[in-house]
């Protein structure tokens, strides 16, 4: 069964490449269970892997998971302890998965300011993952949007100045290649759950033109079935990138 019939949506339909996630509310569902902080981010995972099995089956090539902003480390410090050992245990769980399931992990963000121990896990699974195919999950950690763009101004001046390139040829379409994940096709869809509506510094360069899918549920509850609500409700909108309706070749009513 094609992924246009699992999500009844008509063929003609484009479907996302790359989506983005926003995973909020996980504080929030824990006090609503009255539960530990931690408890939600440990639900959290759950939803991750549910969501990864969706991407698989509805043939998304690239999934960003807003994990941890660079903002982050203002919250509790011993919520923070909490998330870097829980990124660790889970990178440490799920490495052997994701390889048998051919899917690459990258994980994009300042990793500096990361333990040692946790860095080396990250790069250990990256290199583990390099050579598949079928999924490319990027983790969004200690990112901000605002971060990319000036990391990657850094380097791009460090050129001009080693006249390594001009500032004369310096555009859009080069500057793209010194942000994160340019590699890879622009977000098509940035899921955010929780019920805030808005991108909290994420992607900011990479999803000026992505279509935003804001949903009430915590992350804890969100799923592969709303996931496919989110990209049955993507395929109801008209992307112009500009353009008018005319010009896309859509049908408008009168």
């Amino acid at each position: 069964m094609s992924v246009h019939s699992k999500l009844n949506i008509p063929a003609d339909k484009v479907l996302p490449k790359h989506i983005a996630i926003i995973m909020d509310g996980n504080n929030r569902w824990a006090k609503a269970n009255r539960l530990p902080s931690l408890a939600g981010h440990k639900a959290g995972v759950d939803s991750v892997r549910s969501v990864i099995e969706g991407c698989v089956e509805y043939g998304v090539e690239s999934l960003t998971l807003f994990a941890f902003s660079s903002e982050n480390w203002k919250r509790p410090e011993l919520e923070v302890k909490g998330l870097m050992e829980l990124f660790f245990l889970a990178l440490n769980r799920e490495a052997k998965k994701l390889n048998k399931n051919n899917i690459r992990l990258n994980v994009i963000g300042d990793k500096s300011r990361f333990s040692e121990a946790l860095q080396s896990k990250i790069a250990k699974v990256e290199e583990l993952t390099a050579g598949n195919t079928l999924l490319t999950l990027n983790v969004a950690a200690n990112y901000g949007g605002h971060w990319d763009i000036v990391q990657a101004a850094k380097r791009l001046a460090k050129e001009c100045a080693e006249g390594v390139i001009s500032a004369d040829d310096i555009n859009e379409v080069v500057f793209d290649e010194y942000v994160m994940l340019h590699d890879q096709p622009k977000p098509d869809l940035c899921i955010r759950t929780g019920g805030e509506s808005r991108i909290s510094n994420f992607l900011v360069w990479q999803m000026a033109y992505t279509e935003y899918y804001f949903v009430d549920d915590f992350w804890p509850d969100f799923d592969k079935k709303s996931l496919g609500l989110a990209i049955r409700d993507f395929c109801t909108r008209e992307r112009r990138f500009g353009k008018t309706s005319e010009q896309l070749g859509v049908k408008t009513s009168a």
